[in-house]
């Protein structure tokens, strides 16, 4: 896996659209693909998220999954010491805090995070870093569902199956219209289609917070925040909507500081239980 993936790719396409994605051979095959990339034979901790709505019941499952060895090809292998499975928006949430220097600011506010992202659109209410499980969810309204319908609409004006689903976002993030036929294609009279989705996954996440102006962060992340954007700036007038640099990275950045933190809190934990036996041997 890797920058230029869809160029090896066939026509056929595993987009993980499913709830069980995590168990599934594209998934391993994904992360090994990713594992091998690292150049790496061992992995102390490997931090990987999951969609809001799996989270309490996939973590322990992931977790031990990701755990072990991993062959990668070339007759090359990857051992995974431990793994930590976190919702995919607590990583956005420490990345945001970091790059703004919220830390200790951060830990005593309520945070929305919301997360359009490819196959689902997560939300999650944080009470400082800890997640509010009962306001936090995440449904199948993504930006896979936006280029799906965009695709039948074209599909169906231009009279012959149309899947050029890349060319479809590239087209939306862009603006420059795709090229079909050898004629750029407008797409203008397509766009209600795409805020339809946004609306709708927007609206179901309303339905779930329980009080909206006691949020002191709302922050927009995901590979989807652009095309969100409007819809979530009207649902919440009357709040700042908080964003970052290249939010399709913000949770994996986000994920590789709580590694770290994990780490340091797990090694400071071994030091205070070595510095007590020795004390009690003494």
């Amino acid at each position: 896996m890797g920058p230029e993936v869809a160029l090896a790719a066939d026509t056929f396409r595993a987009k993980q659209l499913h709830d069980e994605y995590t168990e599934s051979p594209e998934y391993m095959a994904l992360l090994r693909g990713a594992l091998g990339m690292m150049k790496l034979s061992h992995i102390d901790l490997l931090v990987v998220g999951l969609p809001v709505a799996l989270f309490a019941v996939k973590k322990a499952a992931l977790e031990k999954a990701m755990t072990g060895k991993h062959d990668v090809g070339d007759g090359k292998t990857v051992t995974v010491a431990k793994a930590l499975a976190v919702a995919q928006p607590q990583g956005a949430l420490v990345h945001y805090a970091s790059v703004h220097q919220k830390m200790a600011e951060i830990g005593k506010e309520q945070s929305l995070i919301i997360d359009p992202g490819s196959r689902t659109f997560d939300w999650l209410v944080a009470q400082g870093m800890r997640l509010v499980q009962k306001q936090s969810h995440s449904i199948n309204r993504g930006m896979s569902d936006v280029l799906r319908l965009i695709a039948h609409a074209i599909t169906k004006d231009i009279g012959t199956p149309y899947r050029d689903y890349d060319a479809i976002d590239l087209a939306l993030r862009t603006g420059k219209p795709p090229v079909i036929f050898q004629k750029p294609y407008d797409m203008k009279h397509l766009m209600p289609l795409a805020e339809s989705v946004a609306d709708q996954a927007v609206s179901s996440m309303k339905e779930w917070l329980e009080a909206p102006h006691s949020l002191q962060n709302i922050i927009l992340v995901g590979g989807g925040a652009f095309l969100f954007r409007k819809a979530v700036k009207a649902a919440f007038p009357r709040h700042r909507i908080h964003e970052v640099k290249e939010p399709m990275f913000a949770n994996v950045r986000g994920f590789q500081l709580a590694g770290q933190n994990y780490a340091r809190s797990v090694m400071a934990a071994e030091r205070d239980r070595a510095a007590s036996e020795h004390g009690g041997a003494a």
